[in-house]
């Protein structure tokens, strides 16, 4: 274990990984950890997250706690997070008390702010929706005038799994102060707060990719994805995907593009939408493991949670080669009280994430079926 104010670049086996956030992935990541020798510190506000269960370590405080954190880091060899709404401030607290965080601010910081992540994306080339940047009704026309409908209007931060955001169509357009209505309903249902409109994207499928890079710039990507949402949420990633192989290329063209600009490591998850002519539009990244990447578990020698773990740690990456053809499906709310029949099930490889409590729309675990 090396004291922050002297790091190293490569945690050995035996190290220590500190992992911002406690959530299910954090879970994932430090039995992907303890795999491979490492121990993992959790740091977390949640006493009952669901890595609580599997790390070695736990410090429950607020993201804000300085002391905690300047603790915290004395800790580690590495810091990395489990989630993107991690404070920004946070990491770059860390940052100056010498601990090496894995990825850094900057990725966190364009993934944090859906309008700064499409004005990244542009500029390196990468094609987006439409976009405008809203912070009041009179930006919200403008916005509309330049994207059309129907389109979508997301808060700029916090939103994920399908909340804070609300589509604004065009069925309005001929009856007598509808428009002005829809506005202001938009403008409320994301809470007056500064958004980002974007323009419908008439997709064929939509895609995602997880991607890895090592702090020495080696780059290895996961086989493509077809994911399929409800109500915002994913519910099942397939591989292998319908898509061509000059499509797949692409978007892991795009994917290795995004890793380098940003001088990343550890893995991503790119999401695409899929035209009909085969062309891709980025919908957005994640600076993280992801749930489209949770087959990688079950179908892959090295599954991206140990890839981020070995991304960070400065190991060399993994083969990201596919052994089987997968479909993984989240289990949402009630769904995971069908444990008994899922365990029975031939090829299906059942996760659960140890969450107490089955609300709607939460993610409770995943069955992944090989073939």
């Amino acid at each position: 274990m090396t004291e922050y104010n002297a790091p190293s670049n490569i945690a050995k086996p035996g190290g220590v990984i500190g992992i911002l956030g406690g959530g299910q992935l954090a879970r994932m990541l430090a039995m992907a950890a303890a795999q491979i020798g490492h121990k993992t510190h959790i740091f977390c506000p949640d006493a009952r997250c669901p890595a609580a269960d599997v790390c070695a370590t736990i410090t429950n405080a607020p993201y804000t706690d300085e002391a905690a954190l300047r603790q915290f880091a004395k800790t580690v060899d590495v810091v990395t997070y489990e989630f993107e709404n991690v404070p920004a401030e946070t990491v770059s607290f860390l940052t100056e008390c010498g601990a090496i965080v894995r990825p850094g601010a900057r990725a966190l910081e364009k993934a944090q702010d859906r309008l700064h992540e499409k004005d990244f994306l542009n500029q390196i080339g990468v094609a987006t929706a439409a976009y405008h940047g809203v912070d009041d009704l009179h930006s919200l026309e403008a916005g509309l005038a330049k994207v059309g409908r129907p389109a979508i209007l997301k808060t700029r931060r916090l939103g994920y799994d399908g909340k804070g955001q609300t589509t604004l169509t065009d069925s309005d357009q001929d009856l007598p102060g509808a428009y002005d209505k829809a506005i202001q309903f938009a403008w409320d249902e994301v809470g007056a707060a500064p958004s980002i409109l974007e323009g419908f994207v008439p997709f064929q499928c939509e895609i995602s990719i997880i991607g890895a890079r090592s702090a020495d710039g080696d780059i290895r990507l996961y086989d493509p994805v077809e994911n399929v949402h409800r109500s915002g949420i994913l519910k099942t990633s397939t591989v292998p995907t319908a898509i061509t192989e000059a499509t797949a290329q692409k978007a892991a063209a795009i994917a290795s593009s995004i890793l380098s600009a940003l001088d990343y490591v550890g893995v991503i998850g790119v999401e695409f939408f899929v035209l009909s002519n085969g062309e891709l539009i980025v919908n957005e990244f994640a600076p993280r493991v992801h749930n489209s990447g949770h087959w990688t578990s079950d179908a892959c020698a090295i599954s991206q949670f140990e890839q981020h773990i070995r991304a960070v740690a400065g190991w060399p990456l993994g083969d990201p080669a596919r052994h089987s053809d997968a479909v993984m499906e989240n289990l949402i709310g009630s769904e995971a009280a069908a444990w008994q029949s899922l365990a029975a099930e031939p090829n299906a490889c059942l996760h659960l994430y140890g969450k107490s409590e089955a609300r709607p729309d939460r993610k409770m675990g995943h069955v992944t079926r090989i073939s």
